[in-house]
């Protein structure tokens, strides 16, 4: 073949030159032969879609390839497949996902318990976990004489028992080697429970999370934290819940977990570390061993809301009931004469000091004044107990108002101890005087 006929062919019927390209001659002689070596548009089409046929399938193919488990890995969006950092890729990422949760603060609205409580991790932690996450909200706390636990549910509120700060308006508190003042602002008898609202917050602090009495179960594990006898802060004891009850709309949780004096008010933590009571007594008559209660935490958020009234009786005293002790009614007597005697002698102390507040500058500001009582500075207690002068050279204004607002503190603290008192059967005769003794008797006390 020459070189000329790989580009044209030419034309039987004029003898023209017609481009390999072109089938028909000018003169109008068609080459068949041109349209048998040709490929037509329709089998183009045909290769073409084979190829992407093939293509479609290789991909597919790869794309469902068997994951090591055996199982077909189901197409996902990028962003969530393995290694993804948000995404927990096993059961233990997503424990540990939960308890961060938990520890962040995140509440879960719980209706039916009528709490902010937390969702617990599907497993419990470590008894070690629990401790070491717990200790560092737990707060010794003195009041006057007395000493009992608390705990920190914010950085600005402390849950106790009521019996622990009964008869005083201000308390210390120590947790690890922060100390702060609190003031009580909310008790409750008839639950054994009361409120501390923390000064000068530290919004570092740590607190505890709430669980609830709904999620308990009889012989689960728990941990009570206190401070025993006052002193041996952040003591760990170990037990079960061992029933929970009911007495006068009082629920209690029963654990062998030893709570001793000082330990009152403390937590009592499950395995989940959520505050699900705070520890209240130690029952021991009848050579009983290992027969301590707490009171269920639901009862918080209505102390809280001011709806905690409680019942007449106390949780002892309802407890002493069921169990029947024919020498209840004096040793709870006792008891309460003890403690009334107690916040008596504390604002006793207080007093003292507002004698030499008043004694500095009465003379000063004060024209005239009436005695109500064995105190001068108790004619504050009287709206127009107090005239000061028209003229002086100090802030009598504000002078006089330091000293009612401390005089109305000691008021507060004492009626809350006479209430407390009285529902333990403590005769008025005696409170009379216990006050006397103190030279804290006041025509209005009664």
């Amino acid at each position: 073949m020459k070189p000329s006929e790989l580009y044209v062919w030419q034309c039987p019927s004029c003898g023209r030159h017609v481009p390999q390209r072109v089938a028909d001659c000018r003169c109008g002689f068609h080459h068949k032969g041109f349209d048998a070596a040709r490929p037509t548009r329709s089998g183009f089409l045909l290769a073409a879609g084979l190829i992407a046929g093939v293509v479609l399938a290789v991909f597919a193919y790869r794309w469902m390839e068997p994951a090591p488990g055996g199982e077909p890995d189901k197409a996902r969006p990028a962003a969530v497949q393995s290694g993804d950092p948000l995404i927990p890729d096993s059961p233990d990422e997503l424990n540990q996902a939960s308890r961060a949760e938990a520890a962040s603060g995140e509440p879960v609205e719980s209706p039916s318990a009528g709490l902010s409580v937390f969702e617990a991790p599907s497993a419990p932690l470590a008894l070690e976990d629990v401790v070491a996450q717990s200790l560092p909200a737990v707060v010794l706390i003195q009041a006057g004489q007395s000493r009992g636990t608390g705990f920190f549910i914010k950085p600005n509120l402390v849950i106790t028992n009521a019996h622990v700060v009964q008869g005083h308006s201000s308390v210390q508190l120590q947790a690890g080697g922060a100390r702060y003042t609190a003031r009580v602002a909310s008790v409750s008898s008839g639950t054994d429970l009361a409120a501390l609202e923390v000064y000068e917050v530290n919004t570092r602090q740590a607190t505890l999370p709430l669980g609830s009495v709904k999620n308990v179960r009889a012989g689960q594990e728990v941990v009570a934290i206190g401070s025993p006898f006052g002193v041996l802060s952040n003591t760990v004891t170990r037990g079960i819940v061992s029933a929970i009850r009911e007495t006068g709309g009082v629920t209690l949780l029963q654990t062998d977990a030893a709570i001793n004096p000082g330990n009152s008010g403390g937590p009592l933590v499950d395995r989940h570390g959520l505050v699900i009571g705070v520890n209240s007594m130690r029952v021991a008559e009848r050579g009983g061993q290992g027969l301590a209660f707490a009171v269920a935490i639901d009862h918080v958020p209505q102390l809280l809301s001011g709806r905690a009234s409680g019942p007449a009786a106390t949780p002892l005293q309802g407890l002493n009931q069921i169990m029947g002790s024919p020498a209840t009614t004096g040793d709870l007597r006792d008891q309460g004469t003890g403690a009334y005697r107690t916040a008596v002698e504390a604002a006793a102390r207080t007093g003292s000091e507002l004698d030499t507040y008043w004694d500095r500058y009465a003379g000063a500001c004060v024209s005239s004044s009436t005695r109500t009582g064995d105190r001068r500075w108790f004619a504050v207690y009287d709206p127009n107990g107090v005239r000061l002068t028209a003229a002086s050279s100090y802030n009598c204004e504000q002078w006089l108002q330091t000293l009612r607002s401390n005089a109305d503190g000691i008021r507060r603290g004492l009626l809350l101890a006479a209430e407390a008192a009285r529902r333990q059967g403590v005769y008025p005769g005696v409170m009379r005087d216990v006050r006397r003794q103190h030279r804290m008797q006041w025509t209005g006390w009664d």
